[in-house]
């Protein structure tokens, strides 16, 4: 089968597009013919090397992937050849190890990905391969933190930063659809312009404005009723501060990430004066996928997709994700 696959960590450099051998599924498991595959920032970091987890390698990226069964191993049942299937990346294994395609497991850059049957999700006729692809890692992980874990609800004021991505452009359709005044950040004039075009209330350039000042011009100081009920922080590193001083008295601070860096300096003077709640949320559950897929069933929510790639071009899609040439969601189509 055909396969972008990378030999060591490192730069772009390290990808290669080829043929590789294509895997059989053993006990228990399915091989998926690939439709979809759409990227994460999860792909540059496996590629990259993650401290403290070991990638096998080579290594094949890519952890959404939506397709057909093609083939099953032995004691598999309730799937038939040609079922439509969105795989839900993350299988607990029975003695309570995370198997991950794409992190510990050969991914979905590929026209065939090896599951266990337990990752498989029904997909319904209605959601095609690309939009499904795109629900796991990024709407998956936005859904939990925005309405699991963040409790967002009409009314609130709810402040997203960079929210052009993937995770972003869903907490901006995800706090619209809970009647949330939404206000979207992102790093140029024309992720802005697309942000309002998409939903947002209103939206600020944060490549040439201070969030912080603009929370405190817009709202006013914190103990004047300033700052916003929800900030939405997934970027991390030098941003990490200012989104302190933007959370109003009694508001939430929501992160699943830490694109921009894990460890940044913090003051822990907003947390304590402002009452705020730091909420963090980690990835997805099979709900909030059950939840997505009827959602994008019924045309309440439709994800954003940038662009749709052949396979071939996997290297030259990674790029883009990177260098964050993109508004929405990146999907390969082998």
């Amino acid at each position: 089968m055909k396969a972008v696959t990378f030999d060591e960590h490192g730069g772009l450099e390290v990808l290669k597009f080829g043929e590789v051998d294509t895997p059989e599924p053993g006990p228990g498991e399915v091989r998926v013919a690939v439709e979809a595959c759409s990227l994460n920032y999860h792909d540059v970091f496996t590629r990259r090397g993650m401290p403290g987890i070991k990638t096998p390698l080579p290594m094949i990226p890519g952890c959404d992937a939506a397709g057909r069964v093609d083939a099953a191993g032995a004691g598999v049942e309730g799937w038939r050849h040609g079922d439509r299937v969105l795989v839900d990346p993350v299988q607990w294994t029975d003695d309570g190890r995370i198997q991950m395609i794409g992190d510990t497991r050969w991914g979905a850059y590929a026209e065939y990905v090896i599951v266990d049957a337990r990752q498989l999700i029904t997909l319904p006729d209605q959601v095609s391969a690309i939009d499904a692809s795109c629900l796991p890692v990024a709407y998956g992980t936005a859904h939990r933190m925005m309405f699991t874990r963040g409790g967002v609800k009409a009314g609130e004021t709810v402040f997203v930063l960079g929210a052009s991505g993937g995770v972003g452009t869903c907490c901006v359709l995800l706090a619209k659809q809970a009647g949330a005044h939404v206000i979207a950040a992102a790093g140029s004039a024309e992720k802005c312009a697309a942000l309002e075009a998409l939903g947002a209330d209103e939206s600020v350039d944060y490549s040439t404005t201070d969030i912080a000042a603009f929370t405190r011009q817009r709202t006013g100081s914190l103990f004047s009723g300033g700052g916003w009920d929800v900030v939405v922080n997934f970027t991390g590193g030098d941003t990490w501060v200012p989104t302190l001083r933007m959370v109003k008295m009694g508001g939430r601070l929501l992160t699943c990430g830490a694109t921009a860096g894990f460890d940044p300096a913090t003051d822990i003077r907003f947390i304590w004066t402002a009452e705020m709640d730091i909420r963090g949320s980690n990835g997805w559950k099979r709900d909030d996928l059950a939840s997505l897929l009827a959602m994008v069933a019924d045309g309440r929510l439709k994800p954003v997709v940038d662009k749709v790639l052949p396979l071939s071009e996997g290297a030259e899609a990674m790029r883009l994700l990177e260098d964050r040439q993109f508004f929405g969601k990146i999907v390969l189509a082998p």
